[in-house]
């Protein structure tokens, strides 16, 4: 590690390939380098990915990347203290969190959900066994725990699901997904507040500057405490709301893929690809941008099979 913002890993070929589908599914740009499978960038990460399956992360972004991306999506380890939300007495203080589903995928829409919690609720939350969406395995166990949720919070909670025709119009319009995400955060944060106008604190995960979602908030908003942090989840209020968020996505995709007659696929690997590249071809572009983020790179790709990385 030669500074703060230089990362190394050892990966399997496995590894290889689902870091390459990830980062296509994110938008990476790729190039080609000497001695390395590929070289990607997007934003303040750079990365190199050696044939001798060592890869390298450099940039501000990289602590990020590894905790939410690279671990999850690709490695697959997750420290045993992140496997539940943590015990600090500001976990039972009267706070909202926020959190999101659907970023990375390419089928399917974007879901933001916010929900309000205090010390009454959180015990609840825990005796149903609450945790980060991301550990939890089971498509089915996260959608019964976001009705658990929605019941032991009691309308204080809010959801927004920007199906993809919505979501490439607000892309096209905020030109940035950092924008519309603070868009999203800042809109069931309002909702959220106006069932406990007197809540003093809200909670999300660091994605981008904080003035972007306060820059979006209106009057009653602006009281509000704001704060982002790496690792969001371990807090009980986010946990409850990445289950929300993903319930909401898996409902979304279910409902896209029966109305375009073909079951889509979560994630942004080659299977998504290659069912992309099957709706292109049935229903033209049109069809394909009904049901997928068009600023992805796998957009281009399945309107022109065989000339993508």
């Amino acid at each position: 590690m030669s500074d703060s913002s230089t990362y190394t890993f050892q990966l399997d070929p496995t590894q290889i390939q689902k870091l390459k589908e990830v980062l296509e599914g994110l938008g990476y740009e790729f190039r080609t380098i000497a001695y390395a499978h590929f070289g990607a960038s997007k934003g303040r990460l750079s990365l190199v990915m050696y044939q001798s399956g060592k890869l390298v992360l450099q940039g501000k972004d990289s602590k990020s990347f590894i905790e939410f991306t690279l671990e999850p999506e690709v490695t697959g380890v997750i420290s045993q203290t992140e496997a539940h939300p943590s015990e600090s007495s500001e976990q039972y203080e009267p706070h909202i969190g926020i959190d999101e589903s659907g970023k990375g995928d390419f089928f399917g829409p974007l879901v933001i959900a916010a929900v309000y919690v205090d010390k009454g609720i959180v015990q609840q939350l825990i005796a149903k066994g609450v945790c980060d969406s991301k550990l939890i395995k089971s498509d089915q166990k996260a959608r019964g725990l976001a009705e658990e949720i929605k019941r032991i919070v009691a309308g204080r909670w809010s959801v927004i699901s920007l199906g993809p025709e919505k979501y490439n119009e607000l892309y096209f319009k905020f030109k940035n997904l950092n924008r519309l995400l603070a868009w999203g955060h800042a809109t069931v944060l309002e909702n959220v507040l106006e069932r406990v106008p007197d809540c003093p604190r809200a909670l999300s995960d660091q994605f981008a500057d904080e003035r972007l979602i306060l820059n979006q908030l209106k009057e009653r908003g602006k009281k509000i405490k704001m704060e982002q942090r790496t690792k969001a989840e371990s807090d009980w209020a986010v946990a409850a709301a990445s289950i929300l968020a993903r319930a909401a996505f898996l409902e979304g995709l279910e409902k896209l893929g029966s109305q375009i007659g073909v079951e889509l696929l979560k994630g942004a690997s080659g299977a998504v690809k290659k069912r992309g590249e099957e709706i292109a071809a049935k229903h033209g572009e049109a069809g394909l941008r009904t049901v997928s983020k068009a600023h992805f790179k796998t957009f281009q790709e399945c309107l022109s099979p065989g000339l993508g990385l």
